[in-house]
C-alpha cells in the first residue's frame, strides 16, 4: 500500500505544550517539513525565541539553541558567519521580534545576514498573559489597553515584513497564514523559498505567518480563526513582499 501520509522527520515525538487552536504546532509542521525535504535537516541550526515558543528546541528534530528575549537575529548571525554553509533560521513571535527585538531584527535584515526568520504574528502578547503587541490591532482588547487599542495611545500597529523589505539586505519577504488548505501549501511554498535563497546565499529572508491566539483573544478557535481572516488580513495583506537578490559588488 503507497504511503499518502507520514509524519515529518524535522520534527521530533514530543507532544506539544501549545493551547487548542493554537497555529504553532502546523508552522511548525511546516518547516520541519521544509527542511527535510530540502535536505538540510541534519545540519540546520534554529534559534528560540523568548514567548510562546520558548521550548521549540523539544520539537524540532535539528539542534537549536535558546537566545534571550529578542535576540534571535543576533544569536543567529553569529552561528551562520561561524557555520556559512549550514542552514540557520529563527522562530520568532510578535512580542518578542516586533518590540525587545525590534532593533536585532533590523539590522540583521539591513547587514543582509544569511539566515532566515520566521515571524509568527499572532498580534498579541501570548505567553505573557495577552498584553498588547507592537501588531496588535486598533480597537484590539488585551489586558493592557482593556478598551482596546488607540492610534492616540499607541500609534499605529508595525507591518513588519513591509518594513524589513525596504532594506537592501533582506532579499525576500512574504505574509502568509495557515487558516485552510489552500494558505497551508502558499506557506509551506513561502518557507521553502526562504530557506532555499538563505543557501543561495542572497541575503536574508523573511516570512511572517499570520496565526490565531484563542485563549487570550477569548475565542473559541474556530471564532479566532474567522477573526484573523476579518480583521488581521484587511491590516496585514497576505502575498510576497519583496522578491530580489542582491547585487553582486563589481
Amino acid at each position: 500500500m503507497a504511503i499518502v501520509y507520514e509524519k515529518t522527520p524535522g520534527l521530533t515525538d514530543n507532544e506539544l505544550h501549545y493551547c487548542p487552536g493554537c497555529h504553532h504546532g502546523i508552522i511548525h509542521k511546516l518547516v520541519g517539513e521544509c527542511l527535510t525535504e530540502l535536505g538540510l535537516l541534519d545540519e540546520a541550526i534554529g534559534v528560540c525565541p523568548v514567548g510562546c515558543s520558548v521550548f521549540a528546541f523539544n520539537y524540532f528534530n535539528c539542534d537549536m539553541l535558546e537566545a534571550a528575549h529578542g535576540r534571535a537575529p543576533a544569536v543567529a548571525t553569529g552561528i551562520k558567519r561561524t557555520h556559512p554553509a549550514q542552514a540557520v533560521f529563527t522562530y520568532q513571535g510578535d512580542g518578542d521580534l516586533a518590540s525587545i527585538g525590534a532593533a536585532e531584527i533590523v539590522h540583521a535584515a539591513m547587514r543582509g545576514e544569511k539566515i532566515t526568520t520566521i515571524f509568527v504574528n499572532n498580534a498579541i502578547y501570548g505567553m505573557t498573559g495577552g498584553q498588547m503587541a507592537p501588531t496588535t490591532l486598533i480597537g484590539q482588547r488585551a489586558t493592557t489597553c482593556q478598551s482596546g487599542r488607540t492610534v492616540e495611545q499607541a500609534g499605529m500597529p508595525i507591518r513588519v515584513a513591509e518594513m524589513l523589505a525596504t532594506l537592501d539586505g533582506c532579499v525576500y519577504a512574504e505574509r502568509v497564514c495557515v487558516t485552510d488548505i489552500p494558505n497551508l501549501n502558499k506557506a509551506k511554498r513561502a518557507i521553502k523559498k526562504a530557506f532555499e535563497k538563505q543557501m543561495k546565499r542572497e541575503g536574508f529572508t523573511f516570512v511572517e505567518v499570520l496565526s490565531t491566539c484563542p485563549t487570550n483573544w477569548g475565542m473559541t478557535p474556530v471564532k479566532a480563526v474567522e477573526w484573523l481572516k476579518e480583521n488581521m488580513i484587511p491590516y496585514y495583506p497576505l502575498g510576497v513582499i519583496k522578491d530580489a537578490g542582491l547585487k553582486k559588488e563589481a
